[in-house]
């Protein structure tokens, strides 16, 4: 992998339990959780990760980020020991570097398999898509532990599925499988574990095909509008249509619907 571009560089010379693979022909970045069997993030991990994101997001080279891991599991969680070892203030920016790939104008999938607790499923409910498998069991564990999440989980969640299914997760410490995590919207697909791959492709390419401007905007209005009033929503919305209008995609876009050709996007 090339040297990533990012001011505080020295932090990323030798990563935690986790690498990177840029793809510049498919446009695509992946960061692949790489401490098997479980994939436990540590507490310097996160801070990388932090950096990872916000690296590729200006990286050129890259228009779709996909976060993964090696093995069975996305991953188990956190390093438990490590709470009860880092400062305060340290513990404090853990809800901010897992919520990278939500700042992060690029779209950005999960793509996950067994094991998705804990931090693990807060880092997922931070992207924008998050595909499951027959195998995958989401959960939030830290009740367990005589905590509660600490990362944006319960938070997160929700905003997607509303507070007595939280209730159901987060006080039960209960686990819900891929389907229902897409019976329930918290999930975009749940595919048989073998076919998990080519459905990250699949998207990935899917992504590919829109206008990079037009997606930003769409990311960043989405999650500026999500707590506001209708009306303030519908004014956001208007006011990003009205700036798309004078964009080269858009017009690109309208000359090849009437010429019934595929549109070539410049992200300009």
């Amino acid at each position: 992998m090339s040297r990533l571009d990012h001011p505080a560089h020295h932090l990323l010379d030798e990563l935690d339990g986790f690498r990177v693979a840029i793809d510049a022909e498919r446009e695509r970045a992946d960061i692949i959780l790489d401490r098997p069997p479980f994939n436990i993030v540590s507490m310097a991990q996160r801070d990388q990760l932090r950096l990872i994101f916000e690296a590729l997001d200006v990286d050129e080279r890259v228009r779709v980020i996909v976060l993964r891991s090696v093995g069975e599991h996305f991953s188990s969680g956190g390093d438990i020991k490590g709470f009860l070892e880092a400062e305060p203030e340290h513990v404090s920016k853990l809800a901010w570097n897992i919520a990278a790939p939500a700042r992060a104008e690029k779209p950005v999938i999960a793509a996950n398999r067994g094991y998705c607790f804990g931090v693990g499923f807060e880092l997922s409910l931070a992207c924008d898509f998050r595909i499951a498998t027959d195998t995958t069991l989401y959960a939030l564990p830290e009740q367990r532990l005589g905590q509660i999440p600490g990362s944006g989980g319960s938070a997160r969640l929700q905003k997607m599925v509303g507070i007595g299914r939280t209730k159901d997760i987060v006080m039960r410490s209960r686990r819900i499988s891929g389907q229902q995590a897409l019976d329930w919207g918290i999930a975009v697909d749940c595919v048989p574990d073998r076919q998990l791959e080519a459905a990250t492709d699949a998207l990935v390419d899917e992504l590919r095909g829109f206008s990079p401007i037009a997606q930003r905007t769409a990311k960043k209005l989405l999650n500026d509008t999500e707590d506001a009033p209708l009306a303030i929503a519908i004014e956001l919305e208007g006011h990003c249509y009205s700036r798309l209008r004078t964009s080269d995609d858009f017009r690109e876009g309208v000359e090849a619907f009437h010429a019934k050709r595929k549109p070539k996007f410049t992200g300009r």
